[in-house]
């Protein structure tokens, strides 16, 4: 009887820290699922600009609390973009600190070549500072943010962006696609030397399963490198660089770590600052990559709350 009576009194302590455990799951899911949803107003469809018949746009999400600052948000992968790929929760950690966010699209290769695609991100860029007003935002803060090909067009903002064509009939266009801050994840940075990754052909061609994005099928090696170099963002580092954060895993192998290594170098030898943040195992993604995202959300604040 007093085995029974035991036995008993431990099944009882056992439901209770069963019950506790799962209860505490249970406020743990919730609470994630709360940070990953905050409070904002989405609007979505904004039309920018025009491409192959095509309409290109933003979607504007607006926090409860906005902080005057944007950032722009490249929705690209593989250089290939739709309203279908993005989700607010993607950026919750720049909502929660108070970042207006400009989700970007573009029109995906093949339809749209590297080239147009980099033009039309920067006309994104000149449309939101140019009604900076009618989103509540300080048009001279404005960060960038994205992964692989997302993480290439913020780096063509931050090395090749600035002020358009004064005589350009569109006062969209005369704006800057300059940005004052960039943290972005394992990006491409070097079209003219592959090395090391899985789309290197081997003979300093274009990524081997990219060359219609690149308008090279068939090859034309000559031209390429011409198109290579001028859409590298490595080879267009200066010493007015602004301030770059990178994550980059050390076992990718599609975008090699080398890429942002090698980027990290040109900076640090001409005076601008990167900050490159190696992620040991990391591929082409990880799983701890959301808490990266919040450490970046952070470091943008710090940055963009400076260049006021």
């Amino acid at each position: 009887m007093r085995f029974a009576g035991a036995r008993n009194r431990w099944l009882v302590y056992g439901a209770w820290v069963a019950g506790g455990l799962g209860l505490a799951a249970g406020l743990g899911l919730t609470a994630v699922w709360c940070y990953f949803h905050p409070s904002s107003h989405w609007q979505r469809g904004v039309v920018y600009g025009e491409r192959h018949g095509h309409a290109l746009t933003i979607d504007v999400l607006t926090p409860t609390r906005p902080s005057g600052i944007g950032v722009v948000f490249m929705v690209s992968g593989g250089w290939k973009s739709g309203t279908n790929s993005f989700r607010p929760w993607l950026v919750a950690p720049l909502l929660r600190q108070g970042f207006t966010v400009f989700a970007v699209y573009h029109l995906s290769q093949p339809e749209a070549t590297v080239m147009e695609i980099v033009a039309d991100v920067s006309r994104a860029v000149r449309f939101i500072r140019a009604h900076a007003a009618d989103y509540g935002i300080d048009p001279d803060r404005l960060g960038a943010t994205g992964g692989s090909a997302g993480g290439h067009l913020s780096l063509m903002l931050a090395t090749r962006g600035g002020l358009g064509p004064p005589d350009a009939t569109d006062p969209v266009d005369r704006a800057s696609s300059a940005v004052q801050a960039v943290a972005i994840f394992f990006p491409v940075t070097d079209l003219t030397d592959l090395s090391g990754s899985t789309e290197d052909p081997g003979d300093g061609g274009p990524p081997k399963n990219f060359r219609r994005a690149f308008d090279q099928e068939p090859v034309d090696l000559t031209s390429w490198q011409v198109v290579a170099r001028e859409l590298s963002p490595l080879h267009h580092v200066t010493a007015a660089l602004p301030p770059t954060l990178i994550y980059h895993g050390d076992c990718d192998t599609l975008v090699t770590l080398s890429q942002s290594e090698r980027f990290r170098q040109r900076a640090d030898d001409l005076g601008a600052r990167v900050n490159l943040v190696t992620v040991r195992g990391g591929g082409h993604g990880w799983l701890t990559l959301p808490f990266q995202v919040i450490d970046a959300a952070a470091w943008l604040t710090e940055q963009l709350k400076r260049s006021r």
